[in-house]
């Protein structure tokens, strides 16, 4: 009796942080009326260049979320950072979505819409502007967003990749 009431107040800490992007309310209309499902998007990240998205679904909420922030884990990304902002402009796509990164002066902030917001600050990311096109689909963002960040690549990358110098890259 005791241990149970001991081990009720404490959660485990994760490294990681977690930000609910979405909550879809899915409707299948069966012989018997209607079932309704949720599912929800989840963006999970530890704020130094790590960063996953992830979807789950179930008859609650709260599971839903819960299914959603396991398959981010599952599906985290590594991306290089210069300073406080992202090393080169790049674009993601995923369906009809687009998301353009540019990097950004230290203290512009993070200018982004809301989806790509949320992966953009779980990712560390401090100053940045990007632009959407195409879909205002929080899915559809989320993904092309982390599809562009999977893309980028620092100059040491670069520089192994061409077998040259960091100073030859940068010039």
């Amino acid at each position: 009796m005791q241990r149970r009431d001991r081990d009720r107040g404490r959660e485990e800490q994760s490294e990681f942080s977690e930000k609910l992007v979405a909550v879809n309310r899915v409707v299948k209309t069966v012989k018997g009326g209607r079932n309704f499902r949720f599912s929800a998007l989840v963006v999970v990240g530890d704020g130094a260049g790590r960063v996953g998205a992830g979807m789950g679904k179930a008859a609650e909420i709260p599971e839903a979320i819960r299914k959603a922030n396991e398959n981010a884990k599952k599906h985290l990304i590594t991306i290089p950072l210069a300073g406080t902002t992202v090393p080169h402009a790049i674009t993601g796509y995923f369906g009809t979505g687009k998301v353009v990164i540019l990097p950004a002066p230290e203290g512009t902030g993070v200018i982004a819409g809301g989806a790509a917001r949320a992966v953009l600050e779980l990712a560390g990311v401090k100053d940045i502007r990007t632009k959407s096109y195409g879909t205002s689909n929080p899915i559809n963002t989320v993904k092309a967003t982390i599809e562009g960040l999977k893309l980028l690549r620092s100059p040491e990358q670069v520089a192994k990749l061409r077998g040259k110098t960091v100073e030859e890259i940068l010039g």
